[in-house]
């Protein structure tokens, strides 16, 4: 049973009609005291709520319900109903353990997307049957992509086979070179939408002044070379998901844009003057701290609570050091038959050698060393030397031939890191790439060792 709280009687009728036609049980009740009496005796499966019951716009009183309705019903979800102009209230709402936010004047069908997410997450909390191993896993979803079987993935897995077949926007958070997008495309894969497209984009490779023709399409002579139709983004990705990568990379003008999108599903296609819509789940990732970027006014704070509605963090390869040899031998099988080379194995001690390694580039670094050393080892069983020899890119033709693998993880990554901008002659943009991480992560690790 879904309970609405509005004082304005024409919005309860519509929603109250809305809803019952989509096979819902509604009550509806005007004012913060009698929701609250209600919600004394009787707990609803989903409450929608006004922020306003007064005159004023300033939303107290809505935020004031929702935290004692929270007390009486901790588990229900709540949906906020405001005007656009006052999202900064719903994302006070959020923060106060809101489940999402519409606005006014909404759109039927996002309303009642909203409104099914809501429950079916809730319902899913509910279930005790979920997989707790890879095997139970892999008998009912598809993660055939995905290598490991470390507790910590396992936890991830099972968040993703909870939420897949929702319409919840996830973001997925994580050092660069976790395998984002994997757990994107798997979210894609067991959800409702599997049959329809999985968009990608790189935002971070999206400069301002094309971004809406990237993500909104545009018209033949929409602007100067504007020379054929083109189709958005999101219009390819309409009843599939879209998936928004390196999201903390979008400048402030962009996040506006975007914002508008997710909220309501409608955007304009350049040099056309009526609005599209559009059915999409949106997934987003990124390896950058969203919430110190809202703290220092960077990302928009009610964009970021749009994105967020569940988010799945993807542990570092040094958290799931078990896998290392699962992933070793992936990547090896994959070398094998990419270039038709006989089957390759390594040795116990060259797994150990990888198990002990900080790959601050995580499973994108452990792939890049896994092709190198079989490609210049030439090798069908690696051993440890064999590895030890790639560890490092060479300059010229000298490899080092030696790495402390006994010495601390923190200090083995600053060492690795110390090593190759000295053989790069500082080229951070070069060091980067040949360990596999972003600039930024780079940085960071950086900071971190006082390099």
């Amino acid at each position: 049973m879904i309970l609405i709280i509005d004082d304005d009687a024409i919005v309860r009728s519509s929603l109250s009609l809305l809803l019952k036609r989509a096979g819902y049980e509604i009550e509806a009740v005007a004012s913060p005291e009698a929701a609250l009496e209600f919600v004394r005796h009787t707990s609803p499966d989903l409450m929608l709520m006004d922020m306003n019951f007064s005159l004023t716009t300033k939303g107290e009183e809505g935020l004031e319900l929702l935290q004692k309705v929270k007390v009486f019903c901790p588990q229900v979800p709540v949906i906020l109903i405001t005007a656009w102009g006052s999202i900064s209230l719903a994302v006070l709402g959020m923060k106060a353990g809101a489940f999402d936010f519409i606005t006014k004047p909404w759109d039927n069908r996002q309303l009642l997307k909203s409104v099914k997410t809501a429950l079916d997450l809730r319902n899913r909390k509910t279930v005790a049957d979920v997989p707790e191993t890879r095997q139970e896993l892999d008998a009912q979803y598809d993660f055939s992509a995905i290598i490991g079987k470390s507790g910590a993935l396992i936890d991830v897995l099972s968040t993703v086979a909870r939420i897949a077949d929702t319409n919840a926007s996830v973001l997925i958070t994580g050092e660069s070179g976790t395998g984002k997008e994997l757990i994107a495309e798997a979210i894609h894969k067991n959800s409702s939408r599997r049959k329809q497209r999985f968009v990608k984009v790189n935002l971070g490779g999206v400069s301002q002044s094309l971004f809406e023709s990237e993500m909104f399409g545009h018209k033949k002579g929409a602007f100067t070379d504007a020379l054929a139709d083109r189709i958005g983004r999101f219009e390819l990705a309409d009843r599939g998901t879209i998936f928004l990568d390196e999201i903390g990379e979008l400048d402030q003008t962009c996040q506006v844009k975007l914002l508008r999108v997710l909220q309501d599903q409608t955007f304009e296609v350049l040099g056309e003057s009526h609005p599209k819509k559009v059915d999409v789940r949106v997934v987003s990732a990124t390896n950058a701290n969203l919430r110190e970027m809202v703290k220092k006014h960077t990302f928009r704070e009610d964009l970021f609570y749009r994105i967020n509605l569940i988010q799945v963090y993807l542990p570092a390869l040094r958290e799931r050091r078990e896998d290392i040899p699962l992933l070793a031998s992936f990547f090896a099988d994959q070398q094998s038959t990419q270039n038709g080379l006989p089957g390759i194995s390594f040795t116990s001690e060259a797994l150990e050698l990888l198990e002990k390694l900080p790959f601050p580039g995580n499973i994108r670094e452990l792939k890049n060393l896994i092709d190198r050393t079989i490609l210049i080892s030439g090798k069908t069983r690696i051993d440890a030397e064999d590895i030890r020899a790639q560890i490092t890119v060479p300059e010229g033709n000298k490899a080092p031939k030696e790495i402390a693998v006994e010495m601390k993880l923190d200090e083995l990554e600053a060492q690795t890191i110390r090593k190759a901008i000295e053989q790069h002659g500082g080229n951070l943009s070069k060091v980067a790439r040949i360990l596999g991480i972003s600039r930024a992560a780079l940085y960071r690790r950086m900071e971190k060792y006082g390099i």
